[in-house]
């Protein structure tokens, strides 16, 4: 029976030597690639995105309250599931030319900071975006106004276009955006 042992063993030997000799590795594992994701919109034809919760909700346009005594793009308030929300035109507050939309193209941006709510008013919104997080820079060719320069931290490219990253935290805390006011400029 050792005979029968040993020629076995013998044949397995044999067997996994040619195994071995044609066996085809595993494949390379690939890099995993990390993806920024945002909510991209634009406002006066250029290209943002938000960066991914951020951003709680997207509306159509809803019907709003016009609040006296306010800056002019501070458009009213609104009730929304019985929350109240400031409408603002992005464009407006900006001091930039609105593209030529369909009012019904518009949406809100709602952003929310803690108890703080507001509605940002854009002219299109390109529903999720994403972009490979090697493709981010600080510097782009496109012409940023000046006043939106210090709520941009950066761009993604894809296919040549660069999306500017708009930091809707940055903007919704901003003192400028927060007095909205009047009267409070003229003591």
């Amino acid at each position: 029976m050792s005979n029968n042992v040993a020629h076995s063993f013998e044949a397995l030997q044999d067997l996994a030597k040619k195994s071995a000799q044609h066996s085809v590795g595993l494949p390379a594992q690939d890099e995993a690639v990390e993806f920024f994701s945002g909510i991209g919109f634009s406002i006066a034809g250029l290209q943002y995105v938000a960066e991914m919760g951020t951003v709680s909700e997207l509306l159509p346009v809803p019907k709003y309250t016009i609040v006296p005594g306010v800056k002019s793009w501070v458009l009213g308030v609104s009730n929304i599931r019985g929350r109240l929300i400031p409408i603002v035109d992005l464009s407006k507050y900006f001091n930039l030319s609105s593209a030529r939309v369909r009012p019904r193209d518009k949406r809100i941006l709602v952003v929310e900071l803690g108890d703080q709510l507001s509605g940002l008013l854009v002219d299109y919104v390109q529903g999720m975006q994403y972009f490979e997080r090697y493709s981010f820079k600080t510097e782009t060719t496109v012409s940023i106004p000046p006043k939106v320069i210090d709520f941009i931290e950066g761009a993604y490219q894809r296919e040549g276009d660069d999306w500017l990253v708009f930091d809707t935290k940055r903007l919704v805390t901003d003192e400028s955006f927060t007095n909205v006011s009047l009267t409070q400029n003229l003591k």
